[in-house]
């Protein structure tokens, strides 16, 4: 698209008290209609993008007259008019003003430039930002953006988006911008010109699209935003890699921008850091969020659980029913029995690699935790992990199972903790994987972003999303286990937690401390998915364990 010398609206006519103005979009100085140039109201999320031809049309029905029409385009000064003013004319030109640049003298200097990647890199097909048109079309125009921190002067080579999907016969039409930072929030547009893209598939390369600006000569430093925003409707999909538990940010048209806590897009950049400019901090980081590194992806190993029989194998699964709850459970195996309880809004499938080595020597009960997997709950009460063991027993008993083992994992280890304090004379062995004693004893930035997830989940007040509320509520609030009950534990336990945990160390050595039979294992280069990362690892010490 070229460079824009001046814009203006030529109006079709309309009565004063018209609703809906319709109107083209046209470069002055060319006199050429100005394609795919977004229209909205300040702070709403209302608005329409000008077609091929620069036609439009917006529906301005119920808003207050006080209110302004809003036009952004790269290189030139944002412009506002208010409605009341736009209804006056029947016809009205709008110009919009280019932004002045002072050209100064540039001493060109030898610099070390380093070549780095920055974002999210990932090409998961499991968590995705899918892109569907005929599904959500009041959402479809939305933009979608990923936040950076260049602790030096970087120059920015190309912006990466990996692209798990694409489905469409024609080009898709998509724009990029590149955002300042203001009060943690996409501020103003930094380019000078627009980045339009018509995609196809061809363009997408081993997963990924990669768009080079090298010669737009875009330079950054500190915090910035890079978006993304689909312009033109299209008959396909396109499903965009995402990360879980990456901080990412929403906006339709010119509403306030929201911060989803989720997933992110997986938009990642290549940049040459300028390594002889000034640090803007002490410590270099250039990351799209805390959270990189705390947890890790692992799409592959969701993806072939749920290949697996675990989880939904009839021959072996069962129902309990309770008051306002049916539990699901599958036993597999004979001999001494062991639960296996999963972690928060997990499921047996998660598991399947533990179930076929544990089932050999043991008789494995594994069990959907009331509200999660094919387990349901229609309470409305909180969700509490005391009321989980209660349903650990409520299971043991109607298998008539009078001592158990418990193997659990993250929400699943505490429950493990809360049974053997509530019902010590029916527990044999606990193994807990990942699991904490109280709140604080979880990573702060983990904390944060499960506080952010609440806070858009209270806002969003969906009833459909009432019992993802409860799951992160009890994370917040719960456990309570003191060092005392912790004492009153006499069961032996395996206390395991990865050198990388969301858990710190230090509470986990804590909770081993003060349990007095218990056993400490920290496994090396290991996150909080051990389970899934170190199958082998764990089966081999719960089977050891078991034995003794």
């Amino acid at each position: 698209m070229k460079k824009l010398n001046a814009l203006f609206f030529l109006f079709a006519a309309y009565s004063f008290n018209a609703q809906i103005i319709s109107g083209t979009v046209i470069a002055k100085n060319e006199n050429k209609p100005v394609p795919y140039v977004k229209i909205g109201i300040e702070k709403e999320n209302k608005g329409t993008v000008s077609d091929e031809k620069g036609n439009f049309s917006i529906d301005l029905s119920g808003l207050d007259a006080s209110r302004k029409l809003i036009i952004e385009v790269p290189g030139y000064e944002t412009y506002a008019e208010t409605v009341q003013n736009l209804r006056k004319q029947d016809q009205q030109r709008i110009f919009l003003k280019e932004k002045i640049k002072n050209i100064k003298e540039v001493n060109i200097k030898v610099k070390k430039l380093v070549d780095k990647n920055w974002g999210v890199n990932t090409k998961t097909k499991h968590v995705l930002y899918s892109v569907n048109p005929k599904f959500r079309k009041e959402d479809f125009l939305g933009e979608t953006a990923l936040e950076f921190n260049a602790s030096r002067r970087s120059k920015i080579k190309n912006i990466n988006l990996n692209i798990a999907s694409y489905s469409s016969d024609k080009p898709v039409l998509m724009r990029y911008s590149i955002y300042s930072e203001k009060n943690g929030f996409p501020g103003d547009n930094m380019l000078d010109e627009e980045i339009t893209v018509e995609l196809t598939e061809d363009m997408i390369k081993d997963g990924t699209y990669t768009l080079d600006v090298n010669d737009h000569n875009i330079w950054v430093q500190g915090k910035f935003f890079i978006g993304i925003q689909f312009l033109k409707e299209f008959d396909g999909k396109i499903n965009i890699s995402a990360a879980l538990f990456r901080t990412g940010f929403l906006r339709k048209f010119y509403g306030e921008w929201q911060k989803t806590t989720l997933a992110a897009p997986a938009i990642n950049i290549d940049v040459k850091v300028d390594k002889s400019a000034k640090n803007i901090k002490d410590e270099a980081a250039a990351s799209g969020d805390d959270l990189e590194g705390l947890i890790s992806d692992v799409s592959q190993y969701k993806i072939e659980s749920e290949k697996s029989v675990y989880g939904k194998n009839e021959s072996s699964g069962g129902y309990l029913e309770l008051k306002d709850t049916r539990l699901y459970y599958e036993v597999y195996g004979e001999g001494e029995p062991v639960f296996l309880l999963h972690g928060n809004s997990g499921s047996i499938q998660d598991f399947y690699q533990q179930i076929p080595v544990l089932s050999k020597q043991f008789k494995v009960i594994a069990m959907d935790t009331r509200g999660q997997g094919k387990s349901t709950d229609t309470s409305k009460k909180d969700f509490t992990y005391t009321m989980f063991a209660d349903d650990v027993k409520a299971l043991a008993d109607k298998l008539g199972l009078k001592k158990i083992n418990i193997a659990g994992w993250s929400d699943g280890g505490i429950t493990g903790i809360e049974f053997a304090l509530k019902y010590p004379e029916n527990l044999n062995n606990l193994m807990t994987i990942g699991a904490n004693a109280f709140p604080e004893g979880v990573d702060e930035r983990l904390v944060s972003h499960m506080k952010n997830q609440l806070l858009v989940l209270k806002m969003e007040n969906k009833p459909e999303k009432f019992n993802e509320r409860r799951l992160v509520k009890i994370m917040l609030n719960e456990p309570q286990i003191g060092e005392k009950e912790l004492e009153k534990i006499k069961n032996p336990v395996l206390v395991i937690a990865g050198d990388k945990d969301v858990i710190k160390q230090e509470h986990t050595e804590f909770i081993a401390k003060q349990i007095p039979n218990s056993e400490l294992k920290i496994y090396n280069n290991a996150t909080h998915m051990i389970p899934f990362e170190h199958a082998d690892e764990l089966n081999a010490d719960i089977l050891r364990f078991l034995e003794k």
